[in-house]
């Protein structure tokens, strides 16, 4: 089960090929993309915790562009590297952190109605559940595993942390907001959930196999009687200390 279906990704992909080529024309680098992405997601979080739930919606909204545009502009100009991979690895846990510290921030500094010690909670939780399922997949790759299954990968988390707020901020006294923190938090903790059962099923060692020869010969000694003995003659008595 996904969350966007995959018709909707590459409609967006397809939407960002004129963008990533004029990057390409002008030598735009890819690290710089992802840098520079960062510190407006950073932004954007700064402005969820001042309470400025719509603006830093709409920020996060255009900066998610850079969230696939660093990608594609490497693969195009042919400057795919490995401290590549890392960098965009490294800085988006930084994202994560950021916007949904940035709601823990908004939740536990703000006047009611919005005032929510458990929301705080949430979104701590909602923080350590997206770590997770980067560092599973992660933990995955290195035991040469692809682990890209769940409920709420990347592109999800982008959606659900900025196009929801930008559009309905705080309305109804912020239960959409707070609704969608938790559809968040779930969903991230039953991709980890599934990705460890992922693994888990991978590696696990075959059941073993029943012991064929081993069987036939208990059988064979089951159905063994001993041959009668000759009338007049027994068995020798065992002596002790035999």
């Amino acid at each position: 089960m996904k969350i966007l279906p995959d018709w909707l990704k590459n409609g967006y992909l397809r939407l960002m090929d004129p963008i990533a080529d004029f990057l390409v024309r002008r030598r735009v680098h890819p690290n710089t993309i992802t840098v520079w992405g960062t510190i407006f997601t950073i932004a954007g979080g700064v402005l969820y915790g001042s309470g400025h739930i719509s603006i830093g919606g709409w920020l996060l909204g255009i900066t998610a562009l850079t969230d696939v545009l660093d990608g594609m502009v490497a693969r195009r100009s042919n400057t795919t590297s490995v401290f590549g991979a890392f960098l965009d690895s490294t800085l988006d846990r930084v994202a994560d952190g950021a916007t949904l510290g940035g709601l823990a921030v908004f939740y536990a500094l703000s006047p009611e109605p919005y005032h929510s010690v458990p929301m705080v909670v949430v979104c701590l939780a909602g923080i350590i559940g997206a770590f997770l399922t980067s560092y599973t997949r992660a933990r995955a790759e290195a035991l040469g595993l692809d682990a890209k299954v769940g409920m709420l990968q990347r592109p999800e988390r982008v959606v659900l942390l900025s196009v929801p707020q930008a559009f309905f901020g705080v309305a109804l006294n912020g239960w959409v907001l707070a609704i969608i923190i938790n559809i968040l938090t779930i969903t991230a903790w039953i991709t980890v959930v599934q990705r460890v059962k992922y693994v888990y099923d991978k590696t696990r060692p075959p059941a073993p196999q029943p012991d064929v020869a081993g069987d036939e010969e208990s059988t064979e000694y089951q159905h063994w009687t001993p041959r009668p003995t000759p009338r007049g003659t027994s068995a020798r008595p065992v002596l002790k200390g035999e």
